[in-house]
C-alpha cells in the first residue's frame, strides 16, 4: 500500500439522469486536478429525488451509470467508486421486480473491480414527518460484502449509507482485511446533524480503518433533502477533510505509515474476546 490523495465526492444530484452526470465529471475533474488518485461519488449520484422516475428509468440510469463511470476511470486515470445507483435484478426484463441499490468500484483501465448490493434498507419512520419506505423498490443484497485487495491503495470494503448503523458489517470487513471502508451516502438532513459524523467517526475508531464517505448534500424535491458533509476520516477518528453543506470535494491523504502506527498503538482488533 502507498501513500495517496482520496476525494469524497459532494453532490446534489437531482431527478435529471443527464445533469448529474455532467455535475460529477466536473467534480472528479476537480479532484483529479487536485492530485486524487482514488475518487467516490456518493449514493445515488446518477439520479435522486423522485422514486417513481428512478424505478421507471432504471435501466437507463444503471446503463448510463456504468458507461459513465469506465469512462471516467479510463479518462482520468483513477480509481472511482459509484457509491449507489439503481440496478434491474432482470436485466431482460427490468420491470419485472424490485432494484438492486449497487455500488461499483472501477479501475483505471475502466474494468470493474468490485460491485456491492446495500444489504440495510432505509424503511422508517422520522420525527420530523417523513417517511422512507426503501424496501418498496430495492432488494436487499447479499450477506457477503466486497474488500477489493489493492497493493497500491489498501483493501477497500464497499457498504453504502444505511449500512453505516450496523457495525458488525464493518467489523466483518476489518477482520476480513479491509483498512479503508467506504460509505457513499444520501443521509438525510434530520438523521445527519445528529448522527453522520458520530457514527462515520465510531466506525474508524472501533476498526482502526480509513473511512471515505462521500454524500449528497442539500434539497434534490420539495421533500427530500440531505445532510451532506462527506468526510474523510483517519483510523484514530480525526476528521481529515469535510466538504461541509456545499457540492465540493473532501481531500485528503491516506497513509499507510498513520495506519500501521494507529494499529501499533491501539491494537484492539487483537483484544477481541467475542470472536464470532
Amino acid at each position: 500500500m502507498k501513500a495517496y490523495l482520496a476525494a469524497a465526492i459532494q453532490m446534489t444530484s437531482l431527478p435529471d439522469l443527464h445533469k448529474n452526470l455532467a455535475q460529477a465529471e466536473e467534480l472528479i475533474q476537480l479532484a483529479v486536478n487536485r492530485g486524487a488518485d482514488l475518487v467516490c461519488l456518493p449514493e445515488n449520484f446518477s439520479f435522486l429525488g423522485d422514486e417513481e422516475a428512478k424505478t421507471q428509468q432504471s435501466q437507463e440510469i444503471a446503463e448510463q451509470s456504468m458507461k459513465f463511470l469506465q469512462t471516467m476511470g479510463k479518462r482520468y486515470q483513477i480509481t472511482l467508486l459509484g457509491g449507489g445507483f439503481p440496478v434491474p435484478q432482470n436485466t431482460n426484463n427490468p420491470k419485472s421486480g424490485k432494484l438492486f441499490n449497487t455500488a461499483v468500484l472501477i479501475g483505471k483501465d475502466g474494468q470493474e473491480l468490485a460491485r456491492y448490493h446495500k444489504m440495510h434498507l432505509f424503511d422508517v419512520n422520522l420525527p420530523d414527518g417523513n417517511t422512507y419506505q426503501e424496501s418498496e423498490t430495492i432488494e436487499a443484497g447479499s450477506i457477503a460484502p466486497p474488500i477489493y485487495y489493492s497493493e497500491e491503495l489498501g483493501n477497500l470494503g464497499l457498504s453504502v449509507c444505511y449500512d453505516v448503523r450496523f457495525p458488525e458489517l464493518y467489523r466483518y470487513l476489518s477482520l476480513h482485511g479491509a483498512n479503508v471502508l467506504f460509505v457513499p451516502a444520501a443521509f438525510t438532513a434530520y438523521t445527519g446533524k445528529d448522527h453522520w459524523q458520530v457514527l462515520l467517526q465510531a466506525r474508524a475508531i472501533e476498526n482502526t480503518c480509513y473511512v471515505i464517505a462521500p454524500a449528497q448534500v442539500g434539497r434534490h424535491n420539495p421533500r427530500r433533502q440531505s445532510h451532506g458533509h462527506a468526510m474523510i476520516v483517519d483510523p484514530w477518528g480525526v476528521i481529515l477533510a469535510d466538504a461541509g453543506d456545499q457540492p465540493g470535494v473532501a481531500i485528503a491523504p491516506i497513509e499507510p505509515s498513520r495506519l500501521e502506527q494507529v494499529r501499533r498503538q491501539m491494537p484492539s482488533l487483537q483484544h477481541r474476546v467475542f470472536k464470532n
